[in-house]
């Protein structure tokens, strides 16, 4: 009977290896630090069709239009290397592309592959390529991932030049904090190079592989946050400097001189922004490389998140003004429609004016017209004093205040200011949070940080799971009572319904939907930027950002969403 796991998770590996000539990171246990000097493209250069020494057999023979469990078509062979290939395909059920490892079942590394994308498909995380099946079948062993058309790698980013210090920062401070929540669930990824980090059409950074490339090549470490932390380090110079901070030349990035060591980036190249550079050799100090102001080298995912956000943060650059264009009449705006060209010398006549009326008729009808002049001047004075002596310095509205000069009685309301936020905890009315460990990412106020929610398949509302059926979302705490003018919240993505309650203000520790008696908004799909302006101030400590249905992820029977920022005014 052949064994299957479907797993509900996120994005692809479009291909690991984007063509027949793969190239190579470090592969060895401790493969960042220890093989610098081997890190080259030449062990993934020749197509391998070899039995080795551990048992590794040559992949079965398939062919473009060769269909898995009667639903993947596969169309291009994109890597065929070390007993395994990578192929581009498409799901026939779901009419999507889709990427495909397959292997031998007997191959050596079958049993781990299997596990590594079981594993990675469990982890639920957006910022990672979704691991979409993992099969034993017909002796052939193959992992299905997502395909992201619209994803370019950093690899071919690089290829053109650096990248600018605010890119540079969203995908170090990105890829870092995929990688700690990764860590924290027991997965790494040892394979983290410019082929594996790609960025979607959105902005944002994706990385694809986690546990599954590293089983696909024998990878394996005994300190295996020290690799993936070196490794950002390694992304994070490759993206200020365009090398590679090893010796040997590696994805298309010319590696540092020889015999020099490792320098720092802002030695490399001039322009580089003194914060990354610095957090680049706090990366790579891993194996006697020093920060340049001593600083303590990172050696985690985590360590590095935490430096991350001790730095300034990096704002993005001012788009460049563009002058409108000259503003520039039509013929027909300047009168000239309709009419004859000049012909080139010909002076033009200019024209005169009409005579004046100079009949009887022209002049008594002068005279009239004069007089009804004269008479409607009158008519307006008399009534503009009338009004004046009425009013008499009084307003005909007792209820209006009368103003004096200086005073127009519209003075601006003060401009509400930012309430701190105490804490915040997940509404989870039966008990079971969802990712308790990541609601502080909704108020650090990083628009490019956010609680996500897991992806529930078949159905919108949290996947018709009883312990939802009051749905999710986050309670913050104002730590005492206030008055909550505006709630400014940026959500995850758009499409969520959504709506904002508060609790009464003699009403502690809420966790139930109806301790929230306060409707401050409703309920409503919205859009990524909310907010809630309240003509009147509510006296609340608790404000309830309450979702009860997610948005379609990636495809219609799987739903995702969540929080990236909550403010608070008054």
């Amino acid at each position: 009977m052949a064994e299957r796991s479907t797993a509900a998770v996120d994005v692809a590996d479009n291909s690991d290896e984007t063509s027949l000539t793969a190239q190579a990171d470090q592969s060895t246990a401790d493969g960042v630090a220890k093989n610098r000097e081997r890190d080259t493209d030449s062990d993934e250069v020749q197509e391998s069709t070899r039995t080795d020494g551990a048992g590794t057999t040559s992949p079965p023979e398939l062919h473009s239009g060769h269909k898995l469990a009667r639903r993947y078509r596969l169309e291009e062979c994109v890597t065929r290397l070390d007993g395994f290939s990578s192929w581009r395909a498409v799901d026939e059920k779901l009419r999507r592309a889709v990427g495909v490892h397959i292997l031998p079942a007997d191959h050596s590394r079958a049993r781990s592959v299997l596990a590594a994308a079981r594993s990675s498909a469990l982890l639920g995380d957006p910022r990672f390529v979704q691991v979409l099946d993992a099969v034993e079948e017909n002796d052939v062993v193959y992992v299905v991932h997502e395909w992201l058309p619209d994803a370019t790698e950093l690899t071919t980013l690089l290829a053109s030049g650096p990248l600018e210090p605010y890119d540079a920062y969203q995908m170090v401070s990105q890829v870092a904090s995929a990688m700690a929540a990764a860590h924290r669930e027991g997965l790494a990824h040892l394979r983290l190079n410019p082929n594996a980090v790609l960025r979607a059409s959105t902005g944002q950074w994706r990385i694809r592989g986690l546990a599954v490339n590293a089983a696909l090549r024998g990878a394996a470490s005994d300190t295996p946050q020290r690799a993936d932390t070196e490794a950002i380090g390694a992304l994070l110079y490759a993206a200020l400097t365009q090398r590679w901070p090893y010796e040997s030349d590696a994805y298309g990035l010319s590696g540092l001189p020889k015999d020099i060591g490792l320098i720092a980036p802002d030695q490399v190249r001039a322009g580089v922004h003194r914060g990354l550079s610095e957090l680049s050799m706090r990366a790579l100090a891993n194996d006697g490389a020093t920060a340049s102001r001593h600083e303590s080298p990172c050696t985690t995912p985590e360590e590095l998140v935490k430096a991350v956000g001790e730095m300034p943060r990096i704002r993005p650059p001012e788009p460049a003004f563009t002058a409108p264009p000259e503003y520039q009449r039509t013929t027909y705006q300047q009168g000239t429609y309709g009419r004859q060209s000049p012909r080139p010398g010909v002076t033009q006549p200019v024209p005169s004016p009409p005579p004046p009326l100079q009949s009887r008729t022209g002049k008594a009808l002068k005279w009239a017209v004069s007089a009804l002049l004269i008479a409607a001047l009158g008519l307006g004075s008399w009534q503009l004093a009338d009004a004046l002596m009425d009013q008499g310095g009084k307003t005909d509205d007792p209820n209006q205040t009368q103003t004096t000069d200086g005073d127009d009685g519209n003075k601006p309301a003060a401009p509400l200011k930012q309430i701190p936020i105490d804490s915040v905890r997940e509404f989870a009315p039966s008990g079971s949070g969802i990712k308790e460990n990541e609601v502080q990412l909704a108020i650090d106020g990083k628009s490019d940080t956010a609680w996500i929610t897991p992806q529930y398949q078949n159905y919108a509302n949290f996947g018709n799971l009883p312990s939802r059926k009051d749905g999710s979302g986050l309670i913050v705490d104002l730590g005492r009572v206030r008055e909550v003018s505006q709630v400014d919240i940026t959500m995850y993505r758009s499409g969520q319904t959504v709506e904002v309650l508060a609790a009464d203000k003699d009403v502690s520790g809420p966790s139930a939907l109806g301790e929230f008696s306060r409707r401050l908004s409703k309920l409503s799909k919205a859009e990524t930027q909310l907010q809630i302006s309240l003509k009147k101030p509510v006296q609340t400590r608790y404000v309830l950002v309450h979702i009860t249905e997610l948005p379609i992820d990636g495809s219609a029977d799987r739903f995702r969403g969540g929080i990236s920022e909550i403010q608070v005014k008054g």
